[in-house]
């Protein structure tokens, strides 16, 4: 339920909710921090069981973009959004170009772009209406569908990973258990089989399972429960979030937790517990950031190289949140934690202005085509 309590707890500045009878649109802004910049996050449209929840996932996903902005070093603050319908039955043209004029109203305070079930022709509709939208087509300036660079980065985070446990950076020989075959998950489990790792992998969706098999003909399917139980070297969680929870934490046999999806700790005691039982857990919010950095740099002009430079040094920026976590003697997501609210409060101290309102609004700065 949201109250002003929850709002001020977690520390969002502003949660907007839109609605267009005419073409059945129930959208859910949350900006929850824009010192470092405007809120940037993506959309996400999902058959939430009730508001309670959409309004959950909306607060919960928004604050996690601020600490990913954060942690990559961008100049961006951390927004989210989520529309409440059904991807396979209730998009349309009006829907998106309905939302992309509410967009507008936030006067550059919050820029969108792609996430779940969300794509590239879904965000052209909305930048016809509003310029506060990136990962439009390269046409336009834009650098088009987000998930290769995400998927990179979180390769970048494996690696990491991998020099941090086996001493070494390949993945090659590694077996992974791979939760989700989505645009993300694929492009993930096509790295991993062009660098030489055995996939074990699973999906709710047959169309994303077949589509995985043709990128890797040798990955083993296995049930969306049995993906648990993989006797593997690295899970790496790339569906919806909290996969590492009460129920499965004991079932998991690895010995790094690297992957896509946001929030994969139910709670934050779960990492602890991870720590304990000697799993190293690569930080959701760090490796998964490289399609927020891609889509970042649509603002000065995009290009493939400067984008892959800028996702590379996720690799990096692991290993130092791993020796935060050594030499601090906590577990990595609270290493994580402190990397990112070190540098929002020291800009925050060098601006001398306190969080929300119009003394931290934005503008759009613009997007320079190639």
């Amino acid at each position: 339920m949201l109250s002003f309590e929850r709002l001020y707890a977690d520390g969002h500045e502003e949660v907007v909710f839109f609605s267009d009878p005419s073409c059945n649109l129930k959208a859910i802004v949350a900006i929850h921090n824009t010192v470092l910049g405007p809120a940037l996050g993506g959309t996400r449209m999902w058959t939430y069981k009730n508001e309670d929840e959409a309004i959950e996932d909306v607060l919960r996903l928004s604050k996690g973009m601020t600490y990913k902005a954060a942690v990559s070093g961008l100049n961006l603050g951390g927004g989210k959004a989520v529309i409440i319908g059904d991807p396979t039955k209730d998009k349309s043209e009006a829907l998106f170009r309905s939302y992309g004029r509410f967009l507008e109203s936030l006067n550059g305070r919050y820029i969108t772009a792609e996430d779940v079930n969300i794509g590239v022709e879904d965000i052209e509709h909305v930048f016809t209406e509003t310029p506060n939208v990136v990962g439009v087509a390269k046409i336009h300036g834009g650098s088009g569908d987000p998930s290769p660079y995400t998927a990179l980065g979180v390769f970048r985070g494996m690696e990491a990973s991998c020099l941090k446990v086996f001493g070494n950076r390949s993945v090659e020989g590694k077996s992974v258990a791979l939760q989700g075959a989505g645009a993300v998950g694929r492009n993930l489990g096509r790295l991993l089989k062009d660098h030489g790792a055995k996939v074990y992998f699973t999906d709710i969706n047959e169309g994303n399972i077949a589509k995985f098999k043709e990128i890797d003909p040798d990955a083993t399917l296995v049930s969306v429960d049995e993906i648990y139980d993989v006797d593997c070297d690295i899970y790496a969680p790339c569906a919806l979030g909290a996969s590492v929870n009460d129920d499965t934490i004991d079932r998991l046999k690895c010995k790094i937790i690297s992957g896509a999806a946001n929030n994969q700790l139910a709670e934050d005691r779960h990492g602890v517990i991870l720590r304990e039982k000697g799993i190293l857990y690569a930080p959701d919010y760090l490796i998964n950031a490289g399609g927020l950095m891609n889509v970042s740099i649509e603002f000065e002009g995009w290009s493939d190289s400067k984008a892959t430079r800028m996702v590379d040094t996720i690799y990096d920026t692991t290993l130092k949140i791993f020796k935060i976590s050594d030499d601090q003697d906590i577990p990595v997501h609270k290493a994580t934690d402190i990397l990112a609210e070190s540098r929002i409060e020291s800009i925050k101290k060098i601006k001398g202005k306190h969080l929300g309102g119009a003394l931290n609004s934005h503008r759009f700065p613009g997007r320079k085509t190639q």
